[in-house]
């Protein structure tokens, strides 16, 4: 890929994005179809996908930023939810989609034909989450897509692997397969947890921003080939890194959060953008691989109602099932049947789907046609739970109540944090013997009781009923004076009467503050 198609790819995939955005709309199906459309233009260069480069230089940051971003908690309070899919749920999948194309295929072997159902396995959840935040779903099942978008891809590469190996010729028994498995598995955990502890040992030594951010980003790709060398699974790993990093991310300086957190942000904005775009992107390349495309097409559409039926038929059984125990349901009771509908229509593929169909090793049989298959699948899940997820949301009523009681909650975690910060100014001003003006204590006295009447005015009625609240007039009164502090300063700057570099550090200030007073906007 030239450098120039490359510029054009990342251009064109972000102001698809931007487009998307502003008519808030997930981008996600969008970029797919925009990129097909645009691999019908001639002269446009063949953007392969080359599948160590997509898996380390794009699904490794993705799964550490999303791991950086996820509850520790939640996950481990849905462990068996997201165990059930991200495991058996791939599993049951590799095994049903390999025997259908096995049997619709004349001439598959069944192993190749298994190599199959591990490469369309693994559902990509990022535009099922996007879907489900805008829509407002409840927040135990974001957190069961989100765990199981994170460990899904890890269980499907390992099975991947060994089904490759059986297909190439390779003896692999159960045993030396389940094997492999484990040490994939636990080992990459293991991996990912030692590396992350020596990591944020060192940064919170280190009391450097830069450089502790800079750490941050080699780390998942660290991690990644550590696990690979040893032959465990470099995905597993990222995931381990992210959760335990951010989950000790509150012991960190306020700086490296700030930065971490503008830099991964944008990070997967251009990553995600790139991928779905270049999914749709690869039509001209598969066709051309396997010829003929149309005898083909029937076993897709048949494949592609298998994997969608595949994940319908696991989740009823995986939600109910588990609560007829009774221990596990007096902690868990029988949730309504719309959960796990909705949750059995996010069964979007992505481009871990491709990467691993582009890395079937030629030695394996019918290698043109799962390629094709898998590129059939993917794009095929993508266009009908992309297009239908959110009518069925709509249509089930499937929403979050969180909102209330988040707000209560942050009122009464606001006010005992306000009580405390009061009761600490209390003390370092009697240690001062009088020493602090008493202007500026009872100007910080004022700013603790704004920041925790804000939380409270929140579960009050809303604005367009009971008007500005004190609290937002005064966020409003003061992002204005802060503009206007802005364009003096940059005036000041234009006419030569402070340097480019007075201008940045008190920007950045005014940014600050002006951050914090939006947050609620």
């Amino acid at each position: 890929m030239e450098g120039v198609s490359l510029i054009a790819l990342v251009l064109g995939s972000l102001a698809v994005t931007a487009v998307c955005r502003r008519f808030r709309s997930s981008p996600t199906l969008v970029l797919v179809v925009v990129g097909i459309a645009v691999s019908f233009i001639p002269g446009i260069p063949d953007f392969g996908i080359d599948p160590n480069v997509v898996l380390l230089g794009v699904l490794t940051p993705l799964l550490y930023s999303a791991a950086l971003d996820s509850s520790y908690l939640g996950f481990r309070a849905n462990l068996r939810p997201i165990s059930l899919l991200a495991v058996g749920l791939v599993i049951f999948s590799t095994a049903v989609i390999g025997l259908a194309a096995w049997w619709l295929i004349p001439g598959l072997p069944l192993p190749a034909a298994l190599v199959l159902g591990a490469v369309v396995a693994p559902p990509d959840a990022v535009a099922a989450i996007a879907v489900g935040r805008r829509l407002g779903l409840p927040r135990r099942v974001m957190t069961v897509l989100a765990g199981e978008s994170l460990v899904n891809d890890a269980t499907a590469l390992t099975l991947f692997r060994v089904a490759v190996a059986a297909a190439a010729g390779a003896s692999i028994s159960l045993l030396s397969g389940v094997g492999m498995f484990l040490l994939a598995g636990v080992g990459g955990v293991l991996i990912g947890l030692a590396v992350a502890w020596v990591v944020h040992w060192v940064r919170v030594r280190l009391n450097d921003p830069p450089i502790e951010s800079a750490l941050g980003l080699v780390v998942p790709f660290a991690v990644y080939l550590i696990a690979e060398e040893v032959h465990a699974s470099g995905l597993l790993a990222v995931v381990a890194a992210g959760l335990y990093l951010g989950y000790r991310a509150p012991e960190t300086g306020f700086a490296t959060r700030l930065q971490d957190d503008a830099v991964w942000r944008a990070s997967d904005t251009v990553l995600e953008s790139v991928v779905f775009a270049l999914i749709g992107l690869q039509l001209p390349s598969v066709v051309r691989e396997v010829g003929a495309a149309g005898p083909l097409l029937l076993s897709g559409v048949i494949l592609t109602l298998v994997t969608v039926l595949a994940r319908v038929v696991w989740v009823f059984p995986a939600t109910y099932l588990p609560r007829l125990i009774p221990a596990i349901r007096r902690a868990d009771p029988f949730p309504n049947w719309r959960t796990p509908a909705v949750i059995s229509w996010a069964g979007m593929r992505g481009v871990v789907s491709l990467a691993a169909a582009f890395a079937i090793t030629p030695g394996v049989p019918y290698r043109e046609q799962l390629v094709f298959l898998a590129f059939f699948i993917t794009v095929g899940t993508l266009l009908l739970h992309g297009l239908t997820l959110p009518w069925l949301i709509r249509k089930l009523g499937v929403q979050g109540g969180e909102t209330q009681a988040d707000a209560l909650a942050e009122a009464q975690a606001q006010h005992a944090a306000g009580r405390a910060a009061v009761a600490r100014l209390d003390e370092l001003a009697e240690e001062t013997d009088g020493q602090v003006a008493q202007h500026s204590v009872q100007k910080l006295r004022y700013m603790a009781q704004m920041r925790s009447n804000t939380s409270w005015e929140r579960l009050g009625r809303p604005a367009a009923e009971a008007g500005e609240s004190p609290t937002a007039a005064y966020r409003r009164l003061r992002r204005e004076m802060v503009a206007a502090e802005r364009e003096t300063f940059v005036r000041y700057r234009d006419d030569g009467r402070i340097d480019d570099e007075v201008l940045r550090r008190v920007l950045r200030e005014l940014d600050l503050e002006e951050a914090m007073l939006s947050r609620d906007d």
